[in-house]
């Protein structure tokens, strides 16, 4: 290849990517003065990248594939804007070497490896193949070419059962599978090629062992084209949830210090083994006492904040700087460990039910100052729409520290001061996960969150005595601020009446739990809260994002949303969602029984797993739905006959219909 095609200095920038990366690399080339372009498919008109960049082009529909997969319209955006670069960000056309090849074909810098490194290593079964001429330490698996049911199941008898059956192109958990007997392997392996295909455009499997209580470690590592190839430590990413990762750390601390130079040697060797150019990360399973190389990814990564934090790099400027053609600006002794750094990704996504993706418009985000030790990387703001149709990552919040004690303290307290409304989120799961004793105390392995589940997505304790006060606090202080606009209005002194002394009944559940009721008096003389037999002396002051509620001499911060009759409050004992019960009557709630066989969000069909007047054990699958990238499987809530299937597959679905029918049994 030219060389002078491959590295070369520019001036315009498309990023071909969207949300919160896309945001996180046009901040920074627009920082080393850099015209950046955007990209965006028709869901993404008001997207916050699109708003960022200084020009954007709108690509198609929103399916991915007629939009940010397609490579044809993403070169031609880039012939329309005079781009010289493209920085594909991570997921997407990323890890795809057709891609590099057609940006090169064209003229285009492309920020990342060549298509020949990325297919050496962004294959999970080439680079092991690699890793093994190299000596580089591996899980023992089958990576071969041959990919019928036949070798697939001889692989995995030869291997040993539990295995790991996963996609060989593209990551995020998508297209793996843990398979714990033979019985279960073909149907996996239909399921994991099917994610796949959706996913990267590439349905080829690996097999290797499955290593029970396994610890995840990764590698940073960066090349650029004078032959320098550096390691910027390592860092674990243990807690993970369907094999999607949920909290990175860096450094790890499982590692001591010559196991940390042990795993960073091993991760130059095998990037060395295609004399690799660009950002990747070197990904290990361990044991617990040993690490084995498991796969590279040759792109940034998700979670490339922690490193930037603790080794002080802008890694998207050493990528942009190595695209450039110039020389890594440190040598390997110069890179250091200053601190440790933790990172939460907040999706749009409900613990409580099988993290199933929240679709809808935001209309509350709040997120902490960028102080005090956090960082936060952004893709929405208040007002957008999170659409079914991309990943439900809406964040990053990260938080750097002296110590991993105090990193992980103010970690909490960012999400603590986190409140996004409008859509369900996991904040409170990140919450409930970083104060848990065991991540504490490292005492951790891959499969913990799904150990765990039941405690991290308990319901929040019952609202007591000051939750209560809080909301009608929230609801008069709210009243208040609104009537402060109107000059006129009699609102503007709190409790204001004419004349005497009057009550304001209030009455508040939580889910479909019994009304709890505060009364407030207001009028002449101080205005009081009535609990039962209680009444207490209180004061309101007004600040950002809630107020300071003064209960009988005692002042307490509380931060408040209030979405129409829905209340958030986050006081000093935790998060309280609770429910305005309307002093007017007129609720009208739609109770949908856990029976009914519908599309949770909008899906499209793509595999019927029963057939109609099949008997069916309660939980057995009839069909799975792809949703927002992800295959959510609908079962039968209770054992009967499958009466009716009122899809196919293909189909794309609304939320909410029915997709199939169940007739219990004895009817």
């Amino acid at each position: 290849m030219d060389r002078s095609k491959l590295y070369r200095r520019f001036r315009t920038l498309l990023v071909a990517n969207r949300g919160e990366i896309a945001c996180r690399v046009i901040r920074t080339a627009r920082a080393m003065g850099l015209r950046t372009v955007a990209i965006y498919s028709e869901a993404d008109r008001e997207a916050m990248h699109v708003a960022l960049a200084d020009e954007a082009v709108l690509l198609g529909p929103a399916r991915a594939r007629d939009s940010y997969l397609n490579i044809e319209r993403l070169i031609e955006a880039a012939r329309k804007t005079g781009a010289e670069a493209v920085h594909p960000g991570y997921g997407f056309l990323s890890e795809n070497a057709e891609f590099a090849q057609a940006c090169y074909d064209a003229g285009l810098v492309f920020v990342g490896p060549t298509a020949g490194m990325m297919t050496a290593m962004g294959s999970k079964s080439g680079s092991k193949e690699l890793m093994e001429k190299a000596g580089v330490p591996l899980v023992s698996g089958y990576h071969g070419e041959a990919q019928d049911e036949a070798t697939l199941a001889k692989a995995a008898d030869k291997i040993g059962f539990p295995v790991l059956v996963k996609a060989s192109a593209g990551g995020g958990g998508r297209g793996m599978r843990i398979v714990r007997s033979a019985d279960e392997l073909a149907p996996a392996i239909v399921s994991a090629k099917r994610e796949a295909k959706a996913a990267f455009g590439d349905d080829r499997m690996l097999i290797e062992k499955y290593v029970d209580n396994p610890r995840h470690i990764e590698v940073q590592i960066i090349g650029d084209s004078h032959g320098n190839l550096l390691s910027l430590f390592e860092r674990e990413c243990t807690l993970q949830r369907r094999h999607q990762k949920v909290i990175e750390e860096a450094p790890s601390p499982t590692l001591n210090a010559a196991q940390r130079e042990t795993v960073c040697a091993a991760a130059r060797k095998a990037a060395g083994a295609v004399n690799y150019v660009g950002a990747g990360t070197i990904e290990f399973v361990s044991d617990g006492k040993d690490v084995f190389f498991i796969e590279m990814n040759t792109r940034l990564q998700v979670e490339h904040p922690v490193t930037e934090l603790i080794t002080g790099i802008d890694l998207v400027e050493w990528q942009l700087r190595v695209a450039f053609g110039e020389a890594l600006p440190l040598k390997q002794d110069e890179i250091r460990i200053n601190g440790h750094a933790v990172e939460a990704r907040v999706y749009a996504e409900n613990p409580t039910k099988n993290f199933m993706p929240s679709v809808g418009r935001i209309s509350t985000w709040r997120l902490p100052a960028e102080t005090g030790g956090l960082r936060i990387d952004a893709g929405y703001r208040e007002g957008d729409t999170v659409s079914p149709y991309y990943d439900a990552m809406l964040a990053k919040v990260i938080a750097w520290a002296p110590t991993r004690d105090v990193a992980i303290e103010r970690l909490n307290r960012g999400l603590e001061e986190s409140d996004v409304r409008g859509i369900v989120t996991n904040i409170p799961f990140l919450s409930a996960l970083m104060t848990h004793p065991k991540v504490r105390a490292n005492a951790i392995d891959t499969g913990f969150i799904e150990r765990e589940l039941a405690v991290l997505t308990a319901a929040a304790p019952a609202p007591g005595e000051l939750e209560l006060c809080a909301a009608v606090a929230a609801i008069v202080n709210e009243e208040r601020q609104t009537a402060h606009a109107e000059a006129s209005s009699p609102w503007q002194t709190f409790g204001w009446q004419p004349v005497g002394r009057r009550q304001r009944s209030f009455a508040f559940r939580v889910g479909h739990g019994p009304e709890q009721k505060i009364a407030l008096n207001y009028g002449s003389g101080p205005s009081t809260l009535v609990i039962g037999e209680r009444e207490l002396a209180f004061t309101i002051a007004a600040k950002d994002g809630g107020f300071d509620l003064t209960l009988d001499g005692v002042k307490s911060s509380v931060a408040a949303v209030i979405d129409g009759h829905e209340l958030y409050l986050r006081t000093r004992n935790g998060r309280f969602d609770l429910h305005w019960v309307d002093p007017f009557g007129g609720e009208s709630e739609e109770h949908v029984g856990e029976d009914k066989i519908a599309a949770p969000l909008p899906g499209t069909v793509v595999a019927v797993l029963a057939e109609e007047g099949t008997k069916l054990e309660k939980g057995a699958p009839i069909l799975t739905l792809e949703v927002m990238k992800m295959e959510q499987t609908l079962r039968a809530p209770y054992a009967g006959v499958l009466k009716s299937i009122k899809c196919k597959v293909g189909d794309i679905v609304q939320e909410g219909v029915e997709l199939a029918m169940v007739e219990p049994a004895g009817e």
